[in-house]
Parts: structure tokens; C-alpha cells; sequence
């Protein structure tokens, strides 16, 4: 598997964690909503999420199959906390557990 392509970051203020990503990445996001801030960077994507429930941020790696990787992982001992659901325009996203606090996520891209 790649290198994550989406990293994300939870944040209780957007305005300022959008104040300091921009300044930090030296852009401006490419998406601006009140649930989502994007920026695109070096090939990757950092967003920032006001309803992150996650201690950190959680990287997300790119699946062609989101419902068949959860099968393969679960097997292999990740929980499951968000099943696969879509977030708008057909994308994809899951989060799984390892049980000792660590967040990964999954992303199918529409089509």
C-alpha cells in the first residue's frame, strides 16, 4: 500500500486551525465549509474537521474496494468505528481501530 493520500485533523475551532494550516502550508484551502477545510499539497491532502472525534489526526489510505478492505482488515484484528459511508459526490470513507487508540481511515474515490 501507498503512502496515505488524505490526512486529516480534528479541530474544536476552524477559523483558527484554518489561520494556522494556511499558514503553515503556504496556501489557500481549496475547499472552505463549515464541516470541511482542504488544502492540497506535495501530492497529499490535509483536511481539517470540526466534528473529528479522533485525539489526533487520522491518515487515510486510498482503497479501489472500501467495503472489501474493511473485510480484510477486520479479519486481520482493526475494529471497526465508522462503517463506510458516503461524504458527498459518491467518496467513500471509513475508520477502523487497532484497540489502543490509534485511528486509521479509508477512502474510495467516486467512479
Amino acid at each position: 500500500m501507498a503512502l496515505p493520500q488524505l490526512i486529516v485533523y480534528p479541530t474544536k475551532d476552524l477559523e483558527r486551525a484554518k489561520q494556522l494550516f494556511t499558514a503553515l502550508l503556504g496556501a489557500e484551502p481549496y475547499a472552505d465549509t463549515p464541516y470541511y477545510v482542504g488544502y492540497r499539497t506535495d501530492g497529499r491532502e490535509v483536511g481539517l474537521d470540526p466534528h473529528g472525534a479522533s485525539n489526533g489526526p487520522i491518515d487515510y489510505w486510498d482503497t479501489e474496494d472500501i467495503a472489501a478492505k474493511v473485510v480484510e482488515l477486520t479479519g486481520a484484528g482493526w475494529q471497526v468505528t465508522s462503517d463506510p459511508r458516503d461524504v458527498g459526490g459518491g467518496l467513500l470513507v471509513a475508520q477502523l481501530s487497532d484497540g489502543d487508540g490509534s485511528t486509521v481511515g479509508l477512502r474510495q474515490s467516486p467512479g
